[in-house]
């Protein structure tokens, strides 16, 4: 099974007044089609910068990314967004639902903007909705909704173009313990049905055992957390 993306020797640093601080030091990680991978580190690691890197959305100062085969890191910027666009989805810790629109409109949005017909947008949206258990709340507004089942919009709105990964910044971090292992089991089970594969960083390691591969970021470096036995 090929890679859906592969990253080799990123590397990235940031200066902070005299002092050079190294957030990313060599890191490699390769993910297959309806993989789910965590990668799990203290505030201030250096996940989010991780993440921002695959997406193409920061430049290493060394290293490559590709995406479905294609180099993120040498594409110009048209290119890079047209990798995110074609490729990739995303959840954050704070859905960022557009709260004047329901929940159908929302998850329909991207398909929209991508060239779908409304009627055709719609009608995924319905059955994403439905398959995250919100096919009583289409016409809510994320006001309306608990905050487990604004981020189940959010994770449905992410699998809407039908993405090849899904990258997830700390996407329970906002969420008690109930919603944040429905929601968990829900991109389980997404990825299994769809191949998507999913890339979830969190500080929360016991996110780890729900995946089936979880890296620890420390010093710059990804190293595989041992399963809790």
């Amino acid at each position: 099974m090929s890679d859906v993306l592969s990253a080799r020797n990123l590397r990235k640093r940031f200066v902070d007044g005299d002092r050079e601080l190294g957030v990313l030091n060599g890191i490699d990680v390769d993910v297959k089609a309806g993989e789910r991978i965590a990668v799990v580190g203290r505030s201030g690691s250096g996940k989010s910068t991780l993440l921002h890197i695959l997406a193409g959305l920061t430049e290493p100062d060394v290293g490559e990314v590709r995406v479905v085969g294609q180099s993120m890191t040498s594409a110009s910027s048209d290119g890079r967004a047209a990798i995110r666009n074609h490729h990739m989805g995303f959840v954050y810790q704070f859905h960022h639902l557009l709260p004047e629109f329901s929940a159908l409109e929302n998850v329909a949005m991207p398909l929209i903007i991508s060239g779908r017909s409304s009627l055709e947008s719609e009608e995924r949206a319905m059955n994403l909705l439905s398959a995250v258990d919100l096919a009583e709340r289409l016409g809510h507004r994320p006001h309306q909704l608990s905050g487990g089942e604004r981020q189940r919009v959010a994770v449905a709105r992410a699998m809407a173009t039908e993405p090849d990964i899904l990258l997830a910044d700390e996407p329970t971090g906002n969420l008690d313990r109930e919603s944040a292992s429905q929601v968990l089991m829900l991109m389980g089970d997404m990825s299994v049905v769809t191949g998507t594969a999913f890339i979830v960083v969190t500080h929360d390691a016991s996110i780890a055992d729900k995946m089936n591969r979880s890296f620890v970021l420390e010093d710059g470096k990804l190293n595989v957390q041992p399963r809790a036995h």
